[in-house]
């Protein structure tokens, strides 16, 4: 089984951490690179080959994980030279196989990578995204109102829940066919396009652990509680 890793972003919102490293190698709970613990679970989930496509410090990540020897898996890289966006990178790969892994490399989780892509190998889904129920609070009074501008409901500081998109996708090849070699696009014209476009597009609900290290406050909390969820991830 083969997985892609995009690796390229410059981790601009985790800094300082990313001043002198790219934000794959920023250690997590003090212990492991973020993108050493995905490659860890990628093995374990059975996916011998594993593409990164790299940018940002690249030199330091190709250094760092090599051949992919050390983890018994296959590791090759593809070098975008510009920014690409999310879906861009894909263009450059030429040897994709029929139905991949593609995921960002700063998600520390629990989904069983190997049962997802079997699924959509089972669905035959043109692209299936892993999603996550995600709960964000408002903080700030939200009023309601009609046409006359009289107010019709007051909630203090609402929560509302949103499936998210967790930064872990299956594809079909002839998806990133369709699509113009290394010119930036990203995830969302790839959403809007193919729902437009009538593709095939699948969402896999997932209720278990997920945060995306790219974000500050889930940084944050993974640091805090890593002792306590690494168990987890290698369960």
């Amino acid at each position: 089984m083969r997985a892609v890793i995009l690796a390229g972003g410059k981790g601009t919102r985790l800094r300082p951490y990313t001043i002198t490293l790219p934000k794959p190698l920023v250690p997590v709970g003090d212990e492991l690179p973020i993108l050493e613990i995905v490659i860890r679970q990628l093995g374990k989930a059975g996916f011998d080959r594993i593409t990164m496509a790299v940018n940002h410090m690249a030199n330091l990540i190709m250094a760092f994980f090599g051949d992919g020897s050390r983890w018994n898996t296959k590791i090759d890289y593809s070098l975008e030279e510009a920014n690409l966006s999310t879906i861009g990178p894909l263009t450059l790969i030429p040897d994709l196989p029929e139905h991949f892994l593609v995921m960002n490399g700063d998600i520390l989780c629990d989904l069983d990578y190997g049962e997802f892509y079997k699924y959509h190998m089972k669905v035959r889904n043109d692209v299936t995204v892993s999603v996550f129920k995600r709960a964000e609070k408002i903080d700030f009074g939200v009023l309601k109102y009609d046409n006359n501008h009289r107010a019709t409901e007051f909630v203090e500081k609402p929560t509302y829940e949103f499936d998210v998109s967790m930064g872990v996708y299956c594809f079909s090849r002839s998806v990133i066919e369709r699509l113009p070699k290394g010119k930036p696009y990203g995830f969302d014209q790839l959403m809007i396009d193919g729902i437009k476009g009538g593709q095939k597009i699948g969402v896999r609900p997932f209720d278990g652990f997920w945060l995306d290290l790219g974000r500050p406050e889930d940084f944050d909390l993974a640091n805090e509680k890593y002792q306590q969820i690494k168990a987890q991830l290698w369960s």
